[in-house]
């Protein structure tokens, strides 16, 4: 086997793999972006296990090994999208750059509430200092 079409395919897989991951904005595609991009990985671990003829075939562990952190990567990541669609009814990684509730803006009644009982924090401080 020529050591050159398995790690084009690999390069192949990887930049796909990244594309997806910068472009997308769906979470669930990213996350099977980023799977791609281990995969890719996992196909040179074992490319070179095969070539270098390593008798404790280390590539081929390693390949294991990273299947597993995949197989938890992505079991937490989907829970993760899960709580996130329940509470926001949306998934677009660009509206999620900020996790925290929304905040209330002054036009809502809901603030003014919050305003009298930091004025009135801010008056006990005020009395508790000598």
């Amino acid at each position: 086997m020529h050591l050159a079409y398995p790690t084009i395919v690999a390069a192949l897989l990887f930049s796909v793999g990244v594309y997806g991951v910068l472009a997308r904005r769906n979470a669930i595609l990213v996350l099977m972006s980023v799977e791609l991009m281990l995969n890719a990985v996992n196909l040179n671990l074992v490319t070179f296990d095969v070539w270098y003829q390593d008798r404790l075939h280390g590539g081929q562990v390693l390949t294991l090994f990273i299947i597993v952190i995949a197989a938890a990567e992505i079991g937490l990541g989907l829970a993760i999208v899960l709580l996130v669609f329940r509470n926001r009814q949306n998934v677009d990684v660009d509206r999620l750059r900020a996790l925290s509730e929304r905040e209330t803006s002054p036009a809502e009644p809901d603030a003014q509430p919050a305003k009298a009982e930091q004025a009135e924090r801010a008056e006990a401080v005020e009395e508790a200092a000598p």
